[in-house]
């Protein structure tokens, strides 16, 4: 604790990183891609000319917007960057979600959002996951100040498609409805194309998972205009210059490459589910994913001590020390050499 600093500073409990080992291990926690980004990055990262960084990149990074909107259907109107989807998602609880009335979100989602709350001084409720680890969008209240949620969802994996996403969007009209799609293209269906008709509908996304970026920090909000200029409105009173002119250069090369996305994307479903089968054959609850993570329990074993035993063997997974999921281990997909230690690994100490 310290005299200097604000009252609120007292109150925060931060978000916790996942743990970025000093030590070579098999590292299966922080949902990070195992494939390099396209080769087109690298030839930007080589080829970047080293003068161009003595000066302020585009503020409105007009040329990444552009790219975007061409690749995901909307005008370049539709589109807001930012450092990280992390940094957009907190423009956004700023810009939307300090209201009057509670925001919404669910009981087991991305912990930074009540992270959020806290620093923001929201005020927000939580709904408990249905039967088979389900957002239930149809218990969402309609007249919350705000909705948030994960989908696919994080760290269960399920998500909703994009008709019942729609039927939501029907009920909640008075205010922001923010998808999280971090996850979604390894398996999910993406609302991008409800915000032409859903005025009050914000998607985020990031290049951190299926663009092999999350070194580099860039994420993204697909909404309409009105929404985007609220984001616009509090970034520029915060960081003119939240995307530098390389993270740009990288971003715009990564979306370009269409064959090596769907390639790395294919893999990581691929060997994904090859490892739900396998631990399942081991005793090991799977809960059904549409991410590049799986969930997993195991009915004889405590969760805690194979985290452990798995990092004493070499091997880094994640484990939440919370009521709802200490029986859990979220596992990152590898490569299919990975995976295949991950599983002799439990073999031996579940066997």
């Amino acid at each position: 604790m310290s005299k200097f600093w604000s009252p609120v500073v007292h109150e925060l409990t931060p978000y916790v990183p996942g743990e970025q080992p000093r030590e070579r291990l098999i590292k299966l926690n922080t949902n990070e891609n195992p494939y390099p980004p396209s080769p087109g990055v690298e030839k930007v990262l080589n080829d970047y000319p080293v003068d161009h960084l003595r000066l302020y990149p585009d503020p409105e990074s007009l040329a990444l917007r552009q790219a975007l909107a061409r690749e995901h259907g909307v005008e370049v109107g539709q589109v807001f960057v930012g450092n990280g989807s992390d940094e957009v998602l907190a423009l956004a609880f700023q810009a939307f979600f300090r209201q009057s009335v509670p925001l919404s979100m669910p009981a087991i989602t991305y912990s930074f959002y009540p992270v959020y709350c806290r620093l923001y001084d929201i005020a927000y409720r939580t709904l408990a996951l249905g039967d088979e680890w389900q957002v239930p969008l149809e218990a969402f209240d309609a007249h919350s100040g705000g909705i948030v949620f994960a989908n696919p969802n994080a760290p269960t994996g399920h998500g909703h498609g994009r008709d019942v996403i729609a039927r939501l969007l029907e009920r909640v009209t008075e205010c922001v409805v923010l998808i999280d799609e971090a996850y979604v293209d390894f398996g999910g269906e993406s609302a991008v194309p409800l915000v032409e008709q859903y005025p009050n509908l914000l998607v985020t996304g990031t290049f951190s998972k299926s663009r092999s970026l999350a070194g580099l920090r860039l994420g993204y909000a697909f909404g309409s205009r009105e929404l985007i200029e609220g984001l616009e409105r509090v970034k520029n009173s915060f960081n003119s210059y939240p995307i530098d002119s390389l993270a740009n250069a990288v971003g715009i090369a990564a979306l370009e490459d269409s064959e090596h996305f769907n390639a790395c994307r294919e893999k990581v479903i691929t060997t994904r589910e090859r490892t739900r089968r396998r631990l399942m054959n081991l005793g090991f609850e799977v809960l059904p994913s549409q991410t590049n993570f799986i969930l997993t329990r195991h009915p004889d074993h405590d969760a805690a001590q194979l985290f452990v035993g798995l990092r004493e063997r070499g091997i880094l997974v994640r484990h939440f020390n919370t009521e709802a999921l200490r029986d859990f281990l979220r596992i990152s997909i590898g490569t299919d050499d990975e995976m295949d230690s991950l599983t002799e690994v439990l073999e031996t100490l579940v066997g």
